[in-house]
């Protein structure tokens, strides 16, 4: 359905809105707290999960953050450098880990988290220095701080900025390597907390949810859903949307391609078997939604998921 310029303000506000619940539900899901714990103790970095566009200081007032940041986080001048640090992480953003320095030459990486082709948040982390800074920069560093907050004594910011923390550069590249598989794991995650059940949905929508789980491999349709719910379809449809925050088909989607990733786990089962077993009428659809939803391919998908295991094989295969 074509978007009138009436409507489309307010199917953006929905979208922004519905992606800010989904990276509040990533920040607080055990998957997150975990992996943050475990980096933060193993590289001694800070690091936090932002909402796309959501340009406030991540790091402000972070566990391990850097000692510098520390003295100047709260003042305004200061939220407009760091602001401009966001900006330029997500300008510089393609893909891959960005990294760019502050005026002090501390340097910050960010890696994004994607549900389909759309970026919805950033792993962040640094804050960090990639070789002990001489005089000169120190100099610099305790310079740029004074002009941003020249109330502060030098000898502090000099005292703080000489804390930093200094990462070799290699070290630092391997970090960000562990970040965006994690930011994979993260993708993945997304899908299934966007099928998640409400607790406050209505028995209605709780009993359609349980039918189409229960025939998920079938060709189900909405009239057949709505039907068993005692629904019309414009009601079931207008409710389902409002409770799960996605439509029918949508949701139907979603749950079928978490069906195909749980299938692929078996190395041997081909692409093809597992999007009919999973309820796909056709291929062509299934491609096109499994590229939606998982922002690749199924093929690649696939091989991502089970190259480990193929190089464990060719290791073994080449000591024999």
């Amino acid at each position: 359905m074509e978007t009138t310029p009436s409507s489309a303000p307010a199917a953006a506000e929905t979208a922004a809105r519905e992606s800010a619940e989904l990276v509040t539900l990533l920040q607080n899901s055990e998957i997150y707290r975990d992996y943050q714990r475990a980096f933060q103790s193993i590289t001694g970095l800070p690091l936090t999960l932002r909402a796309a566009g959501a340009f406030a200081a991540p790091m402000q007032g972070a566990k391990l953050g850097n000692p510098l940041c520390a003295l100047l986080a709260g003042k305004n001048k200061t939220c407009a450098a760091c602001l401009d640090v966001q900006q330029r992480l997500e300008r510089t953003s393609d893909g891959q880990p960005s990294t760019v320095a502050c005026f002090a030459g501390l340097n910050e990486s960010a890696v994004a988290i994607r549900v389909g082709e759309k970026v919805v948040a950033y792993l962040q982390t640094g804050q960090i220095l990639f070789h002990r800074p001489t005089a000169a920069e120190t100099r610099t560093a305790v310079r740029g701080a004074a002009e941003l907050e020249p109330k502060l004594d030098r000898a502090a910011l000099e005292a703080a900025f000489r804390e930093s923390r200094v990462v070799e550069r290699a070290q630092y590249d391997a970090i960000l390597r562990l970040l965006a598989i994690f930011a994979q794991q993260l993708s993945a995650v997304s899908n299934q907390l966007m099928v998640k059940q409400s607790l406050a949905e209505a028995p209605a929508i709780t009993r359609a949810r349980e039918f189409i789980a229960a025939h998920l491999t079938e060709d189900i349709s909405l009239a057949q859903v709505s039907r068993t719910v005692g629904m019309s379809p414009f009601y079931f449809c207008k409710n389902f949307k409002k409770s799960t925050g996605l439509t029918f088909t949508e949701y139907l989607s979603r749950m079928r391609i978490e069906a195909v990733k749980e299938l692929l786990l078996n190395p041997y089962k081909r692409v093809s078997e597992a999007a009919y077993e999973a309820g796909f009428q056709s291929l062509s659809q299934f491609n096109r939604v499994f590229h939606r939803i998982a922002g690749q391919s199924p093929s690649v998908y696939r091989d991502q998921l089970h190259a480990p295991l193929r190089t464990g094989h060719r290791a073994q295969a080449h000591a024999a």
